[in-house]
């Protein structure tokens, strides 16, 4: 197989035209073509279809582009798999998760597990959730941590914990002495929105639309932690919940409770391997114990 053919399929898929591709790999568009047609000799498929100086996927190209990932990933892996084999060491314990979880919930726990074993070597990986699928197919990874649903069909996710969206604004401010906060309350507020991307702003927006409700976007934040803190500095409100807002940001912001209900769902999946990694179920075991003291804690 032509690893190079393989690397520029992959990345006119990831980056979705030829010409991109080629920049990001500093091809020719001509050389680039090439490769490809290379590559669909070599199995006789058709990987797409030429439209208009387009290349567009095929359904076999489509179904070829997880597997083809996870080639690549496998061979870039191999130098550290080589050194770690040099080392004679174990490996680490590879988690994943989306940024939001990283603070209250997933540092807790590796600081935990490691407190209670100090031999265990832990590897965190934070990918924005529109990316979280990708990595999922490269397979690299023995836990993941994700709210849900997964944006992947695959891997099958397990259930950890539920818990409420809260409203999140300045300490000092008036409406910080409600135990209860509504759209109506906050409408002259201004609202420190996570992107539209994030599954926390697309399941709210959910609930507000059966509510019939709305609320104006001041300021959009690709991360839970950069809106948390725009709100810690006097600027407006946003969203958080109990398991996973940073421990920093508890201080400074007042956490309320927010109608209509909003319920998050966590879940986590682990990679299909016959040999798990020796530390995994202790970590999972721990992020239970993280996720009920979480929950259980007094925000207000």
């Amino acid at each position: 197989m032509n690893l190079k053919s393989l690397r520029v399929f992959v990345n006119i898929m990831e980056e979705g035209t030829l010409a991109q591709a080629c920049r990001k790999l500093n091809l020719s568009q001509p050389a680039a073509s090439r490769l490809i047609q290379i590559l669909e000799a070599e199995f006789d498929i058709q990987l797409f279809n030429r439209e208009k100086k387009r290349l567009i996927p095929t359904q076999e190209g489509e179904a070829f582009y997880p597997e083809a990932l996870r080639i690549l990933a496998s061979i870039d892996d191999l130098p550290g798999m080589f050194e770690q084999i040099a080392k004679d060491a174990a490996p680490p314990l590879r988690v994943i998760c989306h940024p939001r979880l990283v603070e209250g919930l997933i540092v807790p726990a590796m600081a935990e597990l490691v407190r209670r074993d100090p031999s265990v070597k832990v590897k965190l990986e934070v990918h924005p959730r529109r990316y979280l699928g990708r990595r999922i197919l490269h397979g690299l990874f023995d836990v993941g941590i994700a709210t849900l649903p997964l944006p992947d069909r695959n891997p099958t996710p397990r259930f950890l914990a539920r818990t409420d969206m809260l409203v999140a604004l300045p300490a000092a401010h008036p409406l910080a002495a409600r135990e209860v906060l509504t759209p109506a309350d906050v409408a002259g507020l201004s609202y420190v929105a996570l992107e539209d991307t994030t599954n926390m702003r697309s399941l709210l927006d959910r609930e507000l639309a059966k509510a019939d409700q709305h609320l104006e976007v001041t300021h959009e934040m690709s991360t839970s932690l950069a809106a948390c803190r725009l709100v810690k500095a006097g600027i407006g409100f946003t969203f958080t919940d109990a398991i996973t807002v940073s421990p920093d940001d508890e201080r400074g912001i007042a956490i309320r409770q927010w109608r209509p209900r909003v319920q998050i769902e966590l879940g986590y999946f682990v990679s299909e391997t016959n040999r798990p990694h020796r530390a995994r179920d202790a970590f999972l075991g721990i992020l239970n114990e993280v996720c009920e003291s979480r929950s259980g804690a007094d925000l207000t």
